[in-house]
């Protein structure tokens, strides 16, 4: 699936191919939040979700290497 493709899924196909195609890779925590990050084949996908409810609040896509910054630590790249 290219990143083009995801953009226009909808929440509950995006939900779908994160779960089937993703492989997890880190997750950060914000007060309100758990941010998840997968690797999808070509890009990433952050899962934004509600600490409260547990639902997905919103997908963020991306390619770039740039926007790992913030998982870097939490990233174990002996296991890969």
């Amino acid at each position: 699936m290219k990143l083009s493709e995801f953009i226009v899924l909808t929440q509950e196909e995006k939900r779908f191919a994160v779960v089937k195609e993703g492989v997890p890779i880190a997750q950060r925590g914000l007060l309100n939040y758990m941010i998840f990050l997968f690797q999808l084949p070509g890009f990433y996908v952050e899962t934004v979700c509600c600490k409260q409810s547990k639902e997905i609040t919103e997908y963020r896509v991306f390619h770039n290497a740039a926007h790992l910054v913030p998982y870097l630590n939490a990233i174990q790249i002996d296991d890969l």
